[in-house]
């Protein structure tokens, strides 16, 4: 079985890890997790971690002292690592490392990753990448933050183990982290469950003016700056939005368009049974899982809404013949 030592070159001194833009539970778990590891099975190695600033119920776990949240100054590092990242420009904070780096490697379970990296280490059947990095790493040199930081990712790319990227493997993972002392039910409570009385508000305004088209087999919802401004809330509170509006009954697929910068928006996809969303995302130059994807889109909210809604159409009707 390939463990994650087989993944580095030799000969290394220095490695920096970075995971995508507004980065999400996972991505903050996993690359938590594989800084941890490094750090406690490979000390000679000088390790640094860089970090968008994800919201505030992420910020709990220790490892977080030392992170980076500001851009780095160029530098050359032997080694630039980047987790739960599908392409290029989809890296965040440390995204002008990587260019610089003497090697790159990139571990993932995005089916869309573009192997931008020297070498990729992509499993697209697991539920996340911290369930690849679980299996990669040596169970007995896991402890406790390290468990703590890849169960945290496990879960907010499972919702907590309800959609369909679960796998036995997935629950075996859960279960063996479980085993190590994880503080599951604090973690899946404040990281998951809690929100802000702004990202409540928010939430609430985003299904309020959310809308069925097609006959009902889509909802769709639209958040601008100006809208996000209201609530005192920014575009990385708006993470459960699509989540919930994919919970409306007979509907095939949610739709969310969010304003991450004048003219800029973000678009979040989720489907519920057999519509491949990845697919719909790479027509934008997005990607992103069958079932969960996303891309990035300029123009103006009408504009975007028409064109994605009537994309979405197009592959509706196909499925139905």
């Amino acid at each position: 079985m390939k463990t994650l030592n087989d993944l580095l070159p030799e000969g290394i001194r220095t490695v920096a890890i970075a995971g995508h833009v507004n980065p999400d539970g996972d991505c903050v778990g996993s690359t938590c997790a594989l800084y941890l590891y490094l750090k406690k099975t490979r000390p000679e190695l000088a390790l640094s971690l860089y970090l968008a600033r994800p919201t505030d119920d992420l910020m709990f776990m220790d490892v977080m002292k030392e992170v980076s949240f500001e851009e780095p100054a160029p530098w050359s590092p032997d080694l630039m690592i980047t987790c739960d990242t599908s392409s290029l420009d989809r890296i965040g904070c440390g995204a002008g490392l990587f260019e610089k780096a003497e090697r790159t490697l990139s571990i993932d379970h995005h089916v869309s990753n573009t192997r931008y990296a020297d070498e990729t280490w992509v499993e697209p059947d697991a539920s996340s990448c911290a369930e690849v990095l679980f299996y990669l790493f040596e169970e007995d040199k896991i402890d406790l933050p390290i468990a703590t930081a890849l169960y945290t990712g496990l879960i907010h790319d499972t919702g907590v183990f309800q959609y369909s990227n679960v796998t036995r493997r997935t629950m075996e993972a859960g279960a063996r982290l479980i085993g190590m002392g994880v503080p599951h039910t604090r973690i899946i409570e404040e990281s998951f469950n809690a929100a802000t009385f702004g990202q409540q508000r928010i939430l609430g305004w985003c299904l309020e003016n959310s809308r069925l088209y097609l006959d009902g087999r889509v909802v769709a919802s639209v958040c601008t700056q100006n809208d996000m401004a209201r609530f005192g809330v920014e575009a990385k509170d708006t993470g459960s939005v699509v989540a919930v509006l994919r919970q409306t009954t007979g509907v095939e697929l949610a739709l969310f368009l969010y304003e991450t910068e004048p003219g800029t928006f973000k678009l979040s996809l989720r489907s519920n049974s057999f519509l491949n969303v990845a697919e719909l995302a790479a027509r934008y130059g997005g990607g992103g899982h069958v079932k969960a994807a996303g891309a990035t889109l300029k123009g103006s909210a009408p504009a975007l809404l028409a064109e994605v809604l009537g994309t979405a159409a197009a592959m509706l009707e196909e499925s139905d013949v």
